[in-house]
């Protein structure tokens, strides 16, 4: 699968341990993510991570665009939503291309934790039919 990690500031934290946790599940899929995102993530996990360029500075474009060539099946967004972005139309553009394209969006940890823990639960099953 083709993953995509986003995180607003105040998340990076989150998204850093959640990538952490889900090592050895995301390690075998193609993983995107806007610029400090993809870092973190990187420098955390050691996975291999496509970098976008930073939410503001167009990486949430880019993921869009993704989105609309059908070159992303998840998404993983942890966002603030207390704290305004500037680029807030780059954000509810790319949650509009998520639900037009049916793509899974998780916007909290919670819902990060049901899709990652549902791939994480598919992989095992397939191993135990193997």
């Amino acid at each position: 699968m083709n993953i995509a990690f986003i995180a607003h500031d105040k998340k990076k934290d989150e998204i850093v341990k959640l990538a952490v946790y889900y090592k050895e599940v995301l390690k075998k899929h193609v993983i995107y993510a806007t610029g400090t995102t993809g870092q973190r993530i990187i420098d955390a996990t050691g996975i291999e991570v496509h970098c976008f360029k930073s939410g503001p500075l167009g990486g949430d474009q880019q993921i869009g665009a993704y989105i609309s060539d059908d070159k992303l099946d998840m998404i993983i967004f942890l966002r603030d939503p207390l704290t305004p972005q500037a680029h807030e139309p780059d954000i509810s553009a790319l949650l509009r291309l998520s639900d037009v394209y049916e793509i899974p969006l998780a916007t909290n940890i919670g819902t990060a934790e049901i899709l990652l823990g549902g791939l994480k639960n598919i992989e095992d099953i397939v191993n135990v039919v193997k």
